[in-house]
C-alpha cells in the first residue's frame, strides 16, 4: 500500500473541512430563520435577491408547467386566484422554474411569458433558476412547492399548497389551502398557525 504523504494528509483534511463547511452552508432552510439568499434573473432580465424583497412579504412558488399537479391548480384558476389575492395584499409572488436546460419544464424567457399570458397568471415575476442553485438552497423538491417569507426576510411557511395530494381538480374544493391560510393570517396580523407541511407534486428537474 502506498503511504499517504504529509502533504496529502493536509490536503485531505482541508478537503474534509471544506466539505463540512459546504454542508453547513447548504443546510436546509428553517421556519423562523432568515430565508436563504439567492440571485436569479427573471424573464425580463432583472436580477432578484432576498434583499430585493425586504419590506414586503413574498411567496415563492416552484413550478413546472408540464407537471400534472401544477396543471391541476392552474387549470382550475386556483393558483391564479392566489396570485391575484397576494397582489391585492401587496405580497410579492415569484414563480420559480428550476428545470435545467434539456429537462422537462425548462423554458426560455419568451416561453415563460407566453405561459403566464395564456394562463392569465399574475405572478410579480417568473425567475429562471437554470442552475438550480436557488432551488437547492431552499430544498425545493416538488412542483408546486411553496415558501412564504415575511417582510423581514424570515421564512414563515414551507410545504404544500394544500392538503390534497392529488391531480384531481375536484379535490381543490374543500381542501385546506395553506397559502390562503397564511395570506389571511398575514392580513389579520395574526401568528402563522401552520408553518410546515408536506409538499406534493412532481420532482424538480434539476
Amino acid at each position: 500500500m502506498k503511504p499517504i504523504s504529509k502533504q496529502s494528509s493536509i490536503t485531505a483534511s482541508l478537503a474534509l473541512i471544506a466539505l463540512l463547511f459546504g454542508m453547513n452552508l447548504a443546510a436546509a432552510p428553517e421556519v423562523g430563520a432568515l430565508a436563504p439568499d439567492f440571485s436569479v434573473v427573471d424573464t425580463k432580465g432583472e436580477i432578484w435577491t432576498l434583499d430585493h424583497l425586504k419590506g414586503q412579504p413574498a411567496i415563492l412558488e416552484w413550478t413546472n408547467h408540464d407537471c400534472p399537479y401544477v396543471r391541476k391548480h392552474y387549470d382550475a384558476d386556483n393558483m391564479q386566484r392566489l396570485q391575484r389575492k397576494a397582489a391585492d395584499q401587496e405580497v410579492v409572488w415569484l414563480s420559480v422554474i428550476s428545470s435545467a436546460p434539456g429537462k422537462q419544464g425548462h423554458v426560455t424567457p419568451k416561453q415563460a411569458d407566453e405561459l403566464t399570458a395564456s394562463r392569465d397568471a399574475a405572478p410579480t415575476a417568473v425567475l429562471l433558476d437554470e442552475s438550480g442553485d436557488m432551488g437547492r438552497a431552499y430544498g425545493a423538491s416538488t412542483t408546486p412547492h411553496m415558501f412564504i417569507i415575511d417582510a423581514e426576510g424570515k421564512l414563515i411557511y414551507m410545504g404544500g399548497i394544500d392538503d390534497r395530494a392529488s391531480t384531481d381538480l375536484a379535490d381543490i374544493e374543500g381542501a385546506t389551502n395553506y397559502v390562503d391560510l397564511v395570506l389571511a393570517e398575514l392580513a389579520a396580523k395574526e401568528p402563522i398557525s401552520v408553518s410546515v407541511t408536506r409538499p406534493y407534486g412532481c420532482s424538480v428537474k434539476y
